[in-house]
């Protein structure tokens, strides 16, 4: 029964009431059965009217519930409160039907096991402890004829004992269960999002080798042809303009083979703060000489990050989509807040433009990074290669609007501080 509770509640909070609902409503199909049946065919003398008043209640209280989170998520604490709701209906009905004597008693059980399979610790508590409140006020107030002239009273405490232990049991086993394969499940999950990942970047790396491969010939043919020109007409002012960008393509063609070895090696170092910061700072006037880009350093830091030969261009795809959406709203400001917190280098990169995708919901926001998010300005490919270079280096990267305007990209690095 407990598997099959574990089964059905799949630890989603959405899931939870839903099943949950389903559950309370085979529930009061069963009492209003069980009341017709003891009443009519056992002839067994019971509050008829006050034990159906219940069940009525129950399920307008149920209707009301259906209608309130038919499209609403539902949080841990919703929850909780539905099973306290179903705890002290129980409890009424149980006690119009002999309190603690009654054969269901046990079904206070129920909903202490659907909090240990789908709620934390500390809401399983909650539960437990209303369980046997329940059941302790039930057995307080037994009625005297329930004893049938005989001393049951060591008879219905050791029942309320054996009740307590089996709580205890549930709350620890099953709730130590239910977390154990969450956990499991939630990494088998990642592993999986790793593998989708690290298949989508081979895929990338594959691709920028046979782009970076197909390049390197026709390059070599122009630099034969510029070789000869340059020959024959060295003074010519065309010739002579060609030199820096065949420069600019064979470093940037002999920079893209050394990153593939990098990353194929997965070599890192340790660099200085100070270097890395340099390396940045040189790049962004190589790169975008035309952004004013305000690097705004709030201490001196005497401290390394680990890093390799992507982390440059990792910073540098995230300055680049902000350039883009600086130039959207005809803006140019792009500030590099860099400071420390807790062992952990923070690089704060803010544009001033319109923030995140508006059409973009907050799943698709979530994602970006993790995966490729189709958008009006393409796939977020920057961002997920930027991430998962960051990642490597066990690093993060968060991406979220400003309050006042624009977007910021939240890049933290581990601190190597320098021994003593």
């Amino acid at each position: 029964m407990i598997l099959t509770l574990m089964n059905l509640f799949n630890f989603k909070s959405m899931a939870v009431i839903q099943r949950l609902f389903l559950l309370r409503s085979l529930a009061i199909i069963i009492q209003v059965t069980t009341v017709l049946i003891v009443y009519y065919v056992m002839s067994l003398q019971i509050s008829l009217i006050s034990l159906l008043g219940v069940i009525g209640i129950e399920s307008l209280f149920h209707l009301i519930s259906i209608y309130v989170f038919r499209n609403r998520p539902a949080g841990n604490w919703a929850i909780v409160c539905q099973l306290l709701a179903d705890i002290f209906f129980l409890s009424i009905l149980l006690s119009l039907s002999g309190g603690a004597t009654n054969a269901f008693v046990s079904l206070l059980l129920l909903p202490i096991i659907i909090a240990a399979v789908s709620l934390p610790s500390r809401y399983l508590s909650i539960i437990s402890l209303s369980a046997i409140s329940s059941y302790s006020l039930l057995l307080f107030r037994m009625p005297e004829h329930a004893m049938h002239q005989m001393d049951m009273s060591n008879h219905f405490f050791a029942m309320w004992a054996n009740f307590l232990l089996s709580v205890v049991v549930v709350t620890i086993v099953v709730g130590t269960m239910a977390r154990i394969i969450t956990n499991r499940e939630k990494a088998i999950a990642k592993q999986r999002e790793e593998q989708l990942k690290s298949e989508q970047l081979l895929s990338l790396g594959v691709a920028s080798a046979q782009v970076t491969h197909q390049l390197a010939t026709p390059l070599a043919n122009i630099q034969l042809l510029y070789d000869e020109l340059l020959e024959d007409h060295p003074e010519h002012l065309a010739v002579q303009s060609m030199h820096h960008p065949l420069e600019q393509c064979r470093e940037q063609l002999g920079y893209f083979r050394s990153l593939a070895a990098s990353i194929r090696e997965e070599s890192t170092e340790i660099i200085s703060v100070v270097e890395l910061l340099r390396q940045l700072n040189d790049s962004l006037h190589l790169h975008f000489p035309e952004q004013m880009v305000d690097i705004i350093q709030t201490e001196e830091i005497n401290a390394s990050v680990q890093s390799d030969d992507m982390l440059i261009a990792a910073l540098l795809n995230l300055i680049q989509n902000a350039i883009r959406a600086n130039k959207e709203h005809n803006e140019s400001k792009i500030t590099v807040t860099i400071y420390t917190s807790e062992n952990t280098l923070n690089i704060e990169i803010r544009d001033f433009g319109a923030g995140i995708e508006a059409n973009l919901n907050n799943d698709q926001k979530d994602l970006l990074g993790e995966k490729l998010v189709e958008s009006s300005h393409g796939l977020g490919m920057a961002v997920l290669l930027s991430n998962t270079t960051i990642n490597r280096l066990k690093g993060s990267l968060k991406l979220a609007n400003h309050p006042v305007k624009g977007c910021v990209a939240h890049v933290k690095l581990a601190l190597v501080l320098p021994e003593n």
